[in-house]
């Protein structure tokens, strides 16, 4: 394979109102390709839209849309048909995670977090991986995780659930094989980003080791780019160490490793 050709390509970026979302959105469009901003917060979208189109001169539109409701990939194919645009690309990018113990979480909001998380990121895969393939000539990125690799304690439904779509991917990526279409698992670690103003954690300690969105985001992009892209990727070479860690411990030590590091961030 040659490295992956994104003008005339139109590219979905869910989770494009901040961090991780917004710089591939930049990348995609630095690189040639229309986008289609979906968020909750229209205002955000719209203006990144307009400094995209004015930086790139691509087509970028905002669609509005909260991904923790059911159906969210017909309402998003609705809503692409109904503006005429060929999707040929995806990044499931759009996630949250809570943090504290299970028994005290809000049940309304872990519902919630697996609607974003795992239930949105089937349904919109589901609903343009046809197109996605017939095109053959894009990616599918779905955005996991290094909470992926193990279990933690105090984030038991953000890790379930990055497990998920860690799983779930590789999968299509076999499936996509031949097909012109690759697929890819992103996996960040501590990014600099508003994930950590939603789950509420104290990462202060750890903010020197944070990565920047456009630090992962170039990863992703490389791995597609390879001759023959991998079906997963992690981003910075300490988280890279430590998923590879993780499958050497017995689960037993992992969830207590786990476990110790979220207690201290409490």
């Amino acid at each position: 394979m040659s490295a992956v050709d994104y003008r005339g390509q139109t590219t979905i970026v869910t989770g494009a109102s901040s961090g991780i979302g917004v710089e591939f959105a930049r990348e995609f469009a630095r690189r040639g390709s229309d986008v289609v901003l979906v968020a909750r917060r229209l205002d955000r979208l719209e203006k990144l839209a307009a400094e995209l189109a004015a930086a790139h001169g691509i087509q970028a539109t905002a669609i509005p849309l909260d991904l923790s409701l059911p159906g969210a990939g017909r309402t998003l194919v609705e809503e692409v048909d109904r503006r005429g645009l060929e999707v040929t690309s995806l990044v499931n990018n759009a996630g949250f995670g809570t943090f504290g113990p299970f028994h005290e979480e809000d049940p309304d909001r872990l519902q919630q977090e697996i609607g974003v998380n795992v239930a949105s990121v089937v349904d919109i895969s589901r609903a343009f991986v046809g197109r996605l393939r017939e095109a053959g000539t894009g990616v599918l990125i779905n955005v996991a995780s290094m909470a992926a690799y193990q279990p933690i304690p105090n984030m038991a439904v953000y890790a379930a659930s990055k497990a998920f779509v860690l799983s779930f991917t590789e999968a299509l990526w076999q499936e996509s094989l031949g097909t012109g279409l690759r697929v890819l698992l992103l996996s960040p670690g501590a990014t600099r980003t508003e994930f950590n103003d939603v789950t509420g954690a104290d990462t202060t300690e750890r903010a020197l080791t944070f990565q920047g969105p456009e630090d992962v985001v170039a990863t992703a992009l490389r791995a597609l780019d390879r001759r023959t892209p991998p079906p997963s990727v992690v981003s910075g070479r300490l988280n890279r160490v430590m998923a590879a860690l993780s499958r050497v411990l017995s689960r037993r030590r992992a969830v207590l490793v786990a476990g110790s590091m979220t207690r201290t961030a409490e």
